[in-house]
């Protein structure tokens, strides 16, 4: 699955959803219960729980890579070089459902254009999760929905 979609334009919208990112505000903001450190970082335990209720599946997850807002100009006078990012991506612990990676990135154009980047891959963990794979689907179809709707949010600042 990839997803890139355009949420806003300017530094301002860019920082403001990487920071959702990083602190994991975009979660929050998609439905979903989490566990995790404060911020994002290499090797942090995440939980997301998804469900309503006491009816919950916690999926575990450890942070692999974590990508900093970096700063606007470097060595060369100050210039930008190309597109900013920032964001994370985590991979699948024992006891989620699914087995793979996923992750989550804010970029920032030249243009001042902002996206939000949404990739991942998984398969199913086991034989049970194999069988209700239609639920499965679509309970990643909506997560996936409650992520694009919370970037746009992110970036669009307080309402």
């Amino acid at each position: 699955m990839r997803h890139r979609i355009r949420v806003g334009t300017g530094e301002a919208a860019f920082r403001r959803l990487a920071e959702g990112i990083l602190t994991f505000e975009l979660h929050r903001r998609s439905n979903l219960r989490i566990a995790a450190e404060p911020r994002a970082a290499v090797g942090g335990s995440v939980t997301v729980g998804f469900g309503v209720g006491n009816l919950r599946l916690n999926a575990p997850c450890e942070v692999v890579w974590v990508e900093e807002v970096n700063p606007t100009s470097d060595d060369d006078g100050g210039a930008a070089r190309g597109a900013r990012r920032a964001g994370f991506g985590y991979a699948t612990l024992p006891g989620h459902p699914e087995t793979g990676e996923e992750s989550f990135v804010a970029v920032l154009e030249a243009d001042g254009s902002v996206f939000f980047e949404l990739h991942a891959y998984s398969r199913h963990g086991n034989w049970f999760y194999r069988l209700g794979a239609p639920v499965a689907r679509f309970c990643q179809e909506l997560a996936t929905r409650w992520y694009l709707n919370a970037a746009r949010q992110l970036a669009a600042g307080p309402a």
